[in-house]
């Protein structure tokens, strides 16, 4: 089920989604050109990139082995925010964002949506962190301020419609679907991948790297606490 638009026109211009789906893309592009060179210290000069600037649990809890002072671990939870490990991860970050913030945006305005889009981040960075607390692995991606992004639209536009397309096997098809059902569906499967994840840590299965699956959950329910703090408040007109 891949969204491709919603039903709900903006108001104004999105200059910060915008903004931020640009910042993203030019630093996943930076990121690519790193590594694109065949010698092997340019897969090295691409890892450390991720390793310096991804955030890392066990640099924010202080229980690292070796400790790293650069950049500082609470920079990290911000530039985090504009890594990605592939094609897929930006791009599906990048399309929800378009898709949704907008919408977000036009009801917080531009400054503070910037202000909620950042937050959800750090969020979600510190719910992975409380999960995971010793984890060496960096955590890098928009996921987790997109999930508030998520949050906030499914409080604000319950009866939206979002337009997604659906494939089995050879069948594919264009077709409106609830807003609440397309974004149900996505907070459901982000909760029982983070059961299964704990579940599998528990009894000695991998439990770190792969996709953070409670940094998705904490920037969510932040994005809908952060709506109800920051959304204007209306005033009666005489």
């Amino acid at each position: 089920m891949l969204p491709i638009k919603d039903d709900i026109p903006s108001r104004t211009v999105p200059l910060v989604t915008i903004a931020l789906i640009g910042l993203n893309v030019a630093v996943f592009l930076y990121q690519v050109s790193l590594g694109m060179d065949a010698d092997p210290r340019a897969a090295r000069a691409a890892q450390a990139f991720v390793a310096e600037f991804g955030v890392i649990p066990c640099r924010l809890t202080g229980s690292c082995p070796v400790a790293d002072q650069f950049p500082h671990p609470v920079v990290t939870i911000f530039t985090s925010m504009f890594l990605h490990g592939g094609l897929f991860h930006v791009g599906g970050n990048m399309l929800y964002l378009w898709i949704f913030g907008n919408n977000v945006e036009d009801t917080l305005g531009h400054g503070r949506f910037t202000a909620f889009y950042l937050l959800s981040g750090v969020a979600a960075a510190l719910a992975q962190t409380l999960v995971n607390p010793g984890s060496s692995v960096p955590m890098i991606g928009a996921s987790g301020a997109v999930s508030g992004v998520l949050g906030a639209y499914l409080l604000l536009f319950p009866y939206a419609r979002v337009l997604v397309l659906l494939v089995f096997g050879f069948f594919v098809r264009a077709v409106y679907v609830p807003a609440m059902i397309v974004l149900g569906f996505w907070i459901v499967v982000q909760f029982v991948n983070g059961v299964i994840t704990v579940s599998a840590s528990g009894s000695g299965g991998a439990g770190t790297g792969g996709t953070v699956w409670f940094a998705h959950i904490g920037g969510f329910l932040a994005g809908i606490v952060l709506l109800f703090l920051m959304r204007p408040r209306r005033t009666a007109r005489l």
